[in-house]
């Protein structure tokens, strides 16, 4: 499965070509994708017309969405946030803590365009999709 970021989703739902919404167009039909429901969030807050709002989100519910909620991920995410502190890596944002944590825990690839997501991959072996 691959988890397909807020970066990645903006830029493909936005008409922008690059290697990862390339990677997206022609791999959507191929691929078993997905994305969290705090990634859906994040594209859906994002929409100020509420008939594109209609649009995209069905088109993404098209997907599987998955809950990352709860004391466990929570716990996992705050851990891993500490261990990359502890070996000199600065996490910018807790979502994609939250987010990298998710994917780590249940063994998905991630798709991105987001460099806070690199000392995840380096230092704790986050799966990511190289377009």
């Amino acid at each position: 499965m691959v988890i397909v970021d807020t970066t990645v989703w903006i830029d493909y739902l936005g008409g922008i070509l690059n290697a990862e919404t390339l990677w997206l167009y022609h791999e959507m039909p191929l691929q078993r994708l997905g994305l969290t429901d705090m990634i859906l969030c994040e594209v859906l807050q994002g929409i100020r017309e509420p008939r594109e709002f209609q649009q995209i989100r069905d088109q993404l519910l098209t997907f599987e969405i998955f809950p990352t909620g709860g004391a466990e991920n929570a716990i996992a995410a705050a851990a891993n946030y500490r261990t990359l502190r502890q070996r000199g890596y600065t996490v910018r944002k807790t979502m994609d803590c939250w987010i990298a944590t998710f994917c780590l825990r249940t063994r998905n690839q991630l798709l991105h365009r987001d460099r806070d997501f690199e000392p995840f991959e380096r230092a704790l072996g986050l799966q990511v999709v190289h377009a």
